[in-house]
C-alpha cells in the first residue's frame, strides 16, 4: 500500500508534541524514571523592528485612503484633503536632518508627486539637506509639478523608475509618461504600463489605466483601446474619477468612429456591456451627445436608441435620449415629420442648457426646411397628381444646408 502522505503543518505540529516526550526520554523518562526535570526553556526575545521614519508612515496612510478612493469612496476623497494638509504640516516640522535620510526623502516626493503638491519639495530644498545623489529626483519632481517641462525631462527621464521604491516608482512613471506624451506617445504607453504593473489595484494604476486609454485612442489603436476600456470598466467603474472618465471616453468612441458599420456596433455594445444597466445607460447618452456634436449621426442615432432601450420612459435621459436622435434627423427626409413634431413637443424643463440650445438650434433647422419647402414653386403637368410632400429644389437645398452648418457651429460651440 501506498504510504499516506503527511503535510508539512501537521509534522511541523506532531513535532511541537513530540518534543517534550522526546527530551523526557533523554533524561532518563523524566519523573517516572527518577531523572530531574528539563530546565524551562528561555523565552524567546522578539527581533528588534526599527519603526519607520515618519515620512514614510504618513505616504503609506495616504496611499491606504487613495486605494480606496480608485473603489469609490467619495468619504476617502474627503478625508483625503485632511491627510494631506495634515503631512504636508508634520514634514515641515521635522528635524531637517531627517532628509538626508534616504527613506525618508524618496517617502516625501513619493508624497508630493501623489497629491501634495511642490511646497513640500521647496521646503526640503530649502534646508540645504539633500544628499547630492537625491537632488535630481527632488528638482526633476519640483520642475514638473511646476509645469516647468523641459527642465524636468532632462532631470526625470534619467531616473529608472525600477530602480527606486515601488511607490515612488509608480508615481515616477505616471509623471514620465506625461513628459513625453506628445512627442513620444509609444514611450508614454510603455511607462504608463510600467505604472500599472509596479502598482496594480492602486489609484496609480487607475490613473494610469485612464490616461492610457484616450492616448490609444488619439493614436487610433482600436484593438488596445478596446481591451484597455473593458479593463478599466470592469475594475474601476466606481472609481471617484469614473465620472470624468466617462465624458472622455464618450469623446474618444465617436472619434474613432465605432458607428461606421455593424461589426463597430457591435464591439461598442461589448464594450458598453461591462457596466451595469445605469451606469451603461448615462454612458450611451453621452456618447450620443458627443456624437452629435462631431456630426457622427449614425453613432449618434444608435447610441440615443440604446439609451431609449434603457431608460423608463418619460425620464429625463428618455427625453434626452429622444431629442438627440431627432435632432440627428430631421434633416432627412423621410423622417422629417416625426423628428419635428418630437422636437416640437420636447419638455424644456429637464434640459440643462447645453441641451436647450441644442433644441432650439434643431428647431430651427426644421423651420428653415419646412419654410423653403413650402415657398418653393414646384411645376408639375396638369395630368400629373400632386405629390404628397414637396421636394425642395437645389436652392432651397443649399439655403437648409447653410442652416444645417449654422446649427454644427451652435452645436459645437455648446460644448465648450
Amino acid at each position: 500500500m501506498r504510504a499516506a502522505r503527511i503535510s508539512l503543518p501537521v509534522l511541523l505540529a506532531l513535532g511541537t508534541l513530540a518534543g517534550p516526550a522526546l527530551a523526557s526520554d533523554a533524561h532518563g523518562g523524566g519523573h517516572e524514571a527518577g531523572g530531574h526535570a528539563a530546565a524551562p526553556a528561555a523565552p524567546i526575545e522578539p527581533l528588534p523592528v526599527a519603526p519607520y521614519p515618519v515620512p514614510v508612515e504618513l505616504v503609506r496612510t495616504l496611499q491606504l485612503l487613495q486605494d480606496r478612493i480608485a473603489l469609490g469612496s467619495s468619504q476617502a476623497l474627503t478625508a483625503q484633503r485632511a491627510l494631506l494638509a495634515h503631512a504636508e504640516q508634520r514634514m515641515r516640522d521635522l528635524d531637517p536632518e531627517i532628509w538626508t535620510d534616504q527613506a525618508s526623502l524618496r517617502a516625501a516626493v513619493t508624497f508630493a508627486l501623489g497629491g501634495g503638491g511642490p511646497p513640500v519639495l521647496r521646503h526640503i530644498l530649502a534646508s540645504g539637506k539633500v544628499p547630492e545623489a537625491e537632488t535630481p529626483l527632488v528638482l526633476g519632481s519640483l520642475a514638473f509639478l511646476e509645469g516647468r517641462e523641459k527642465e524636468a525631462r532632462t532631470l526625470l527621464m534619467k531616473i529608472d523608475a525600477q530602480d527606486v521604491p515601488v511607490g515612488l516608482g509608480a508615481q515616477l512613471a505616471l509623471a514620465q509618461s506625461a513628459l513625453v506624451v506628445r512627442d513620444d506617445p509609444t514611450q508614454s504607453l510603455r511607462l504608463l504600463d510600467l505604472a500599472r504593473l509596479i502598482a496594480p489595484g492602486t489609484l496609480v494604476e487607475e490613473g494610469a489605466l485612464r490616461r492610457e486609454i484616450f492616448v490609444l485612442a488619439q493614436a487610433n489603436d482600436l484593438a488596445r483601446f478596446e481591451a484597455l476600456a473593458i479593463q478599466y470598466l470592469r475594475r474601476y467603474r466606481h472609481s471617484v474619477y469614473a465620472g470624468n472618465f466617462r465624458q472622455r471616453f464618450a469623446a474618444a468612441l465617436t472619434r474613432l468612429d465605432f458607428g461606421s458599420d455593424a461589426i463597430r456596433f457591435a464591439r461598442l455594445q461589448a464594450m458598453l456591456d461591462e457596466i451595469e444597466p445605469e451606469g451603461r445607460r448615462d454612458l450611451y447618452l453621452q456618447v450620443a451627445r458627443a456624437a452629435l456634436d462631431q456630426g457622427k449621426t449614425g453613432t449618434a442615432v444608435f447610441a440615443a436608441e440604446r439609451t431609449i432601450t434603457l431608460a423608463e420612459p418619460g425620464s429625463v435621459a428618455s427625453i434626452r435620449a429622444r431629442l438627440y436622435r431627432a435632432a440627428a434627423l430631421v434633416v432627412q427626409e423621410d423622417r422629417f415629420v416625426d423628428c419635428f413634431e418630437t422636437l416640437r413637443m420636447t419638455d424644456r424643463s429637464v434640459l440643462g442648457a447645453a441641451d436647450l440650445d441644442l433644441l432650439d438650434s434643431a428647431l430651427s433647422t426644421a423651420r428653415e426646411i419646412r419654410t423653403t419647402s413650402a415657398a418653393s414653386p414646384v411645376d408639375e403637368p396638369p395630368s400629373m397628381p400632386a405629390p404628397a410632400r414637396l421636394v425642395p429644389p437645389a436652392a432651397a437645398i443649399a439655403r437648409a444646408q447653410g442652416a444645417i452648418g449654422q446649427v454644427d457651429a451652435l452645436m459645437r460651440g455648446s460644448e465648450r
